[in-house]
């Protein structure tokens, strides 16, 4: 038995002897200055038992971070990349303290560990904290472009299709969603296009029905369409019902936006001119940012992506009052 505990004991056995003694015998033995010593004994042994206490749980609590502590260095350092790979995963983002409080390591710790997977090309860190992807997009060729996410384009252009109507008026700007929906345009009444892509006006010359309107301007390489002031001079007298618009990034907090400045400044003109701006986006744009800023999210009328959307950001453009068609 430890010194600390037998005196514990000691003192616990010898209470009740001192308690009978002053309640019992003291009166008959002693005087009032007997109590007072008494009283002052009482006290002392208390004092005694909470520091012996305390200094008990310390010890205990103090085992017990050393225990903790103990865990968190014994995991190793791959694990900790999958735990954050799990969480990205299920959330998409996550601060570097939150991640620290999972973890239960320093933050110093997490920024290591997210610099060596952003080095492995894994996830993107940004201002205090790690997404799943880099949000920039970058200029790729429709030829490339052509062949990511064909199927899912193929729904959207063929939902988009739908909303147009016997005799309508609309603008078409440039992307391979864009395309995907000319494809699907088999219009029963005649209807008038303008078009900014010669992908998109050569798909639809084959409709007879269909007149066609290709804007000028400077010819992009990269998109096979026209951008400049001789295509924004064409829009000024004119009006349409609907614009359908590809895009390169749709981020709540920076809007929409595509890879080029000068298309930008075109899609801007197009938004203008038409009553209803639909975007059409398929679900890997969410997120991203391209280096043009188009808009606000909020200056769009209507979303057509496919159904790999997130359920955040689902409620984020339905809380927003933008219809959103899921196509299937």
């Amino acid at each position: 038995m430890g010194t600390e505990r037998k005196i514990v004991v000691a003192i616990f056995v010898s209470q009740p002897f001192w308690f009978f003694f002053a309640t019992n015998l003291a009166p008959f033995l002693i005087n009032d200055k007997f109590l007072d010593i008494f009283l002052i004994y009482n006290f002392i042994i208390s004092e005694i038992l909470c520091i012996f206490v305390g200094k008990k749980s310390g010890f205990q609590l103090r085992n017990k971070t050393k225990i903790q502590k103990s865990r968190n260095t014994d995991m190793t350092k791959e694990q900790r990349h999958q735990i954050i790979m799990n969480a990205l995963l299920k959330k998409g983002a996550a601060q570097v303290t939150e991640l620290a409080d999972i973890l239960q390591v320093s933050s110093v710790t997490i920024r290591k560990d997210l610099t060596e997977l952003e080095k492995e090309n894994k996830l993107y860190r940004s201002h205090g904290k790690a997404i799943m992807l880099n949000p920039f997009t970058n200029n790729r060729s429709v030829n490339e472009k052509e062949k990511l996410f064909t199927e899912q384009k193929t729904l959207i252009g063929r939902e988009a299709a739908k909303l147009i109507t016997n005799n309508d008026s609309i603008i078409l700007a440039s992307g391979t969603t864009v395309h995907a929906l000319a494809r699907n345009i088999v219009p029963n009444g005649r209807i008038t296009v303008v078009s900014a892509s010669l992908q998109v006006s050569e798909t639809l010359s084959e409709h007879e029905n269909i007149d066609i309107l290709q804007l000028g301007g400077m010819l992009r390489h990269s998109s096979l369409s026209v951008v400049g002031e001789y295509s924004e001079m064409i829009l000024k007298n004119c009006a349409f019902s609907k614009l359908y618009l590809g895009v390169d990034g749709i981020d709540f907090d920076f809007g929409f936006s595509t890879t080029d400045m000068r298309e930008a400044n075109l899609n801007r003109k197009m938004m203008h001119t038409a009553q209803k701006t639909i975007v059409l986006a398929d679900s890997s744009k969410f997120g991203k940012r391209g280096f043009a800023k188009i808009g606000d999210t909020e200056e769009i009328d209507i979303i057509i992506t496919d159904a790999g959307i997130s359920p955040k950001d689902r409620a984020t453009i339905e809380d927003l009052g933008i219809d959103l068609i899921i196509a299937k």
